[in-house]
């Protein structure tokens, strides 16, 4: 486990924050991921969880933290919807007791370094309006020790590839105030209840570089290694910068399954295009109407508006998916 650092010195990161942390069947891990919390430079922090209905003793390791912290900082426990992570996610972000402050969205079985808060606190004090930060990560196994680090962050985040590829890791995302009810605006009760189906939101995450994107808010991505991410088998999504895992993305935007995730996600930026930008708005009417329409169309539509991934490799799996009809 690397070293935890010092306290920034200079413009301290102060005011309250939320943490959100969904969960489901966590125990293992997810006391370490409870103590780094504990263990941030930056203590003026509230915690939300939303459980989906764990069976295991992941509720009970979340009470005894909840007992344990009061007084100190709050902990509040909700039920989730019990429709899969994104559907958990964004029932949380939209939940109406939720703080309108600076948040931190969280995973079960990361752990965090400790100046991880003071450090997206300081990086978005330098945003006016709506503003999302991401971090890079530190791959480690299931003992912490050391497997790579996260690929890094394009050089300019934009809604063309946004609309086919993710930037901002939910693990690390951390929205300000403005940012949050950005997103708020975003959740409707429509959008809600189609999260997690093919109509709708299959990644909480990608959805929120798409909307900062799409609406021309600011997107913060971070190089810095800001937490641990744990590489086990119950963590599907898994590692990003080795060679195994660039061929994986491919093998997954070449699978008809991504055209799937990409059409739920249009759709739902479709049903939010009052809050895109005017060029924003255009394009996803196009692309919308192009996956409608199939056969050619999609590759057409992708040409048109320049929908690119991040590498050149991507980009092309891409375009060959959609010529040979997987979108």
């Amino acid at each position: 486990m690397p070293d935890q650092e010092a306290a920034p010195e200079s413009a301290p990161a102060t005011g309250p924050v939320t943490i959100l942390l969904c969960t489901f069947n966590g125990a293992p891990y997810l006391r370490q991921q409870l103590d780094s919390y504990v263990a941030q430079t930056h203590r003026d922090w509230s915690l939300w969880v939303s459980d989906d209905g764990s069976d295991d003793d992941t509720r009970a390791i979340l009470s005894a933290f909840q007992t344990e912290m009061q007084g100190r900082n709050a902990v509040h426990l909700v039920a989730g919807p019990k429709r899969g992570f994104a559907a958990n996610y964004l029932s949380l972000l939209a939940h109406p007791d939720l703080p309108r402050q600076t948040t931190f969205l969280s995973d079960q079985d990361d752990v965090w370094l400790n100046t991880k808060i003071a450090r997206a606190i300081a990086a978005l004090k330098t945003s006016t309006g709506p503003a999302v930060y991401g971090a890079g990560s530190l791959h480690v196994d299931r003992n912490l020790v050391e497997l790579g680090t996260s690929r890094p962050p394009p050089e300019r985040p934009d809604f063309r590839h946004a609309l086919c590829q993710n930037a901002v890791s939910g693990h690390s995302a951390t929205l300000n105030a403005k940012g949050l009810d950005l997103v708020r605006r975003a959740l409707t009760p429509v959008e809600l209840a189609r999260a997690g189906t093919p109509q709708g939101i299959a990644f909480h995450d990608w959805f929120l570089y798409q909307l900062f994107t799409g609406t021309g808010a600011d997107v913060l991505l971070d190089p810095r290694a800001m937490l641990l991410y744990r590489q086990h088998g119950g963590n599907w999504i898994g590692a990003h910068n080795s060679l195994a895992a660039r061929l994986q993305r491919i093998r997954i935007v070449m699978n008809s399954g991504f055209g799937g995730w990409m059409r739920g996600q249009l759709l739902a930026l479709e049903r939010s295009r009052a809050l895109l930008t005017p060029e924003s708005a255009a394009m996803v009417r196009d692309l919308c109407a192009a996956f409608q329409r199939g056969g050619t169309k999609p590759l057409a539509s992708l040409l048109r508006h320049g929908v690119h991934r991040q590498s050149a490799t991507g980009t092309f799996a891409l375009r060959l998916a959609a010529a040979t009809g997987r979108l």
